[in-house]
């Protein structure tokens, strides 16, 4: 697994996949889809999928995958270098988001992460009508149950632990303190990291996801207060106010540039 893609650039996501082994594109196949690192406050999220021959299932089978979250990093590591090694009927790709792009568009509010709240069976029904051409199996603790999400657990687990371990901060911090944790939110090691590695001015480190809760509370304690210029109350005028047309026009001719693009101030906003 060739990491040093994101490494190089880890402020935004990455893609990533092995190749396609050649039974795979003539036989169908068994996919499984699975992630890891949706709920730490530190770190990237990883989707992984993982596929292989129907007929060869029993193979997969052999090589004992489980559910990554009850296996040792070293187990881990250990199953993915047999599922790399079993590339004649085993193929991957993995998707990195970046803790940044998480947090910006948590800002934007126009990217959602959902998970399977409710009945399996309406989302089940909900795939099959999109990709009608598909067998789709949608239950709770798949990868603990089929071993095709098994085997995209820890191809999704182990991406995250590399990258986690190996974080290459961008804004070139000194002294940095590497013991975060687990980086969930309710880890103590993760908290106190959290706390030591606040900027009061500028905030945290991309590393961070910053508009999950627990690093919010902690900015909105710790760090300056920022008030925007264009916030309407009583002490003062909003900054909309400027650039609305004056009841009394300036005698002092507009600036070329407006003329030039034949902009003017408009009355309201």
């Amino acid at each position: 697994m060739d990491l040093s893609a994101f490494e190089q650039d880890n402020s935004v996501n990455c893609l990533l996949d092995s190749a396609v082994p050649a039974v795979c594109r003539s036989e169908p196949c068994s996919l499984g889809i699975d992630e890891a690192g949706r709920g730490p406050v530190l770190g990237p999220m990883v989707y992984g999928i993982c596929y292989c021959p129907v007929a060869q299932q029993a193979d997969l089978e052999t090589l004992k995958v489980a559910d990554s979250k009850t296996l040792t990093e070293a187990q881990r590591e250990q199953l993915f270098e047999k599922l790399s090694a079993a590339n004649d009927f085993v193929g991957w790709a993995l998707h990195i988001l970046s803790p940044n792009f998480i947090s910006t568009s948590m800002q934007r509010r126009q990217s959602v992460f959902v998970d399977t709240v409710g009945p399996a069976e309406k989302y089940q029904e909900k795939l099959k009508q999109q990709f009608p051409g598909l067998e789709v199996t949608v239950k709770p603790k798949a990868d603990s149950l089929f071993p095709v999400v098994s085997a995209a657990s820890i191809c999704a687990k182990v991406a995250r632990d590399r990258v986690v371990k190996n974080w290459k901060f961008l804004e070139a911090l000194e002294d940095v303190n590497l013991d975060y944790g687990s980086g969930y939110p309710n880890d103590p090691k993760t908290k106190e990291w959290l706390a030591q590695n606040l900027d009061p001015v500028f905030g945290y480190p991309q590393f961070v996801r910053f508009s999950w809760s627990t690093a919010q509370i902690i900015l909105e304690s710790k760090a300056v207060p920022i008030r925007w210029d264009d916030s309407e109350d009583d002490s003062s005028q909003s900054l909309l106010k400027y650039f609305a047309r004056q009841e009394t026009p300036t005698k002092r001719p507009p600036h070329r540039f407006f003329y030039e693009r034949k902009l003017e101030t408009v009355t309201s906003l």
